[in-house]
């Protein structure tokens, strides 16, 4: 079986089922772990960010999705050559990756007839599931489900750990100009850190909110996951945070590895949040760092 991943996260499951040896196309952005875009062909590129500021990234984003045009630019000759029996994308998000929709138009105009696996969790379950998912498309469904009783075994024992507790008032923020805050799984990941998530978009995209509504949510803590950013990049962000919420607790936490990409370092994500909810049951965390 060849198989070529078109997101992060699902190349990250593919190791976690120790199946790499069946992948053979990644992204540019496939980062985790630091080996996959030297072991596989890359065949999904995008513009080079690293040197704007998060204003900047916005309105490029916006003006080149107004404009009709795509973020990522898939390599159909580099698609061809690889000749994938199975394709991992997604539909959830068009910034965040190639849409089903592109993907589906390359396989029709090479003639190429891969099974196209789609991947779009919604709840912190969903992404869960999704490792379910993979490995019945790469006939490693043994591996999945292995991979899948552990996550949901870490689960239940941060659920046992925190119950009872009080559980803060806590937001996630994933972008601050313009702000907006944490959806789909991300709210889930909080209430099973032991949180009361506040102020977010549980089941649905993040979206934009305003400081003062925010605000209005009186959260007693706040979280910094940047997307598109590790540890550093949100302790930048998280330092504007703090200026606009000087009543909450800001932390920064790497919303890249833990957050953000909807794969099995999630229930890491819901780790390091009950890390900082409850530091006093919940072993500290890497992924982690306060700001106020």
């Amino acid at each position: 079986m060849r198989v070529v991943s078109l997101l992060p996260s699902a190349t990250e499951i593919v190791y976690a089922l120790g199946a790499q040896d069946r992948l053979v196309g990644v992204t540019f952005e496939c980062d985790e772990p630091a080996t996959a875009r030297a072991d596989h062909r890359v065949i999904v590129s995008g513009r080079d960010t690293a040197a704007m500021d998060v204003a900047a990234i916005d309105a490029y984003v916006r003006a080149e999705l107004a404009a009709g045009r795509d973020l990522y630019t898939l390599d159909e000759g580099a698609m061809a050559d690889l000749a994938p029996d199975v394709i991992l994308t997604q539909d959830l998000c068009r910034v965040c990756a190639v849409p089903t929709g592109q993907v589906d138009a390359a396989l029709t105009h090479l003639q190429c007839h891969a099974d196209v696996v789609t991947l779009d969790p919604m709840t912190l379950a969903d992404v869960v599931d999704s490792v379910l998912t993979v490995g019945d498309a790469l006939g490693a469904t043994a591996q999945a489900v292995e991979v899948v009783t552990d996550l949901r075994r870490r689960l239940a024992l941060l659920a046992d750990a925190v119950a009872g507790r009080p559980r803060p008032r806590t937001a996630v923020v994933e972008w601050v100009d313009p702000l907006f805050t944490g959806g789909h799984w991300i709210p889930d990941q909080v209430a099973a850190a032991g949180g009361d998530p506040v102020g977010m978009h549980p089941g649905r995209a993040s979206g934009a909110s305003s400081w003062d509504d925010l605000a209005a949510e009186r959260p007693e803590v706040v979280l910094v996951a940047p997307c598109g950013y590790g540890l550093d990049g949100a302790a930048e962000q998280a330092a504007v945070v703090a200026q606009h919420l000087p009543d909450a607790q800001v932390w920064a936490i790497d919303g890249n590895a833990v957050v953000v990409r909807p794969g099995p370092r999630v229930v890491d994500g819901v780790e390091a949040i009950a890390a900082v909810l409850h530091p006093d049951v919940i072993e500290a965390s890497p992924h982690v760092r306060r700001i106020t």
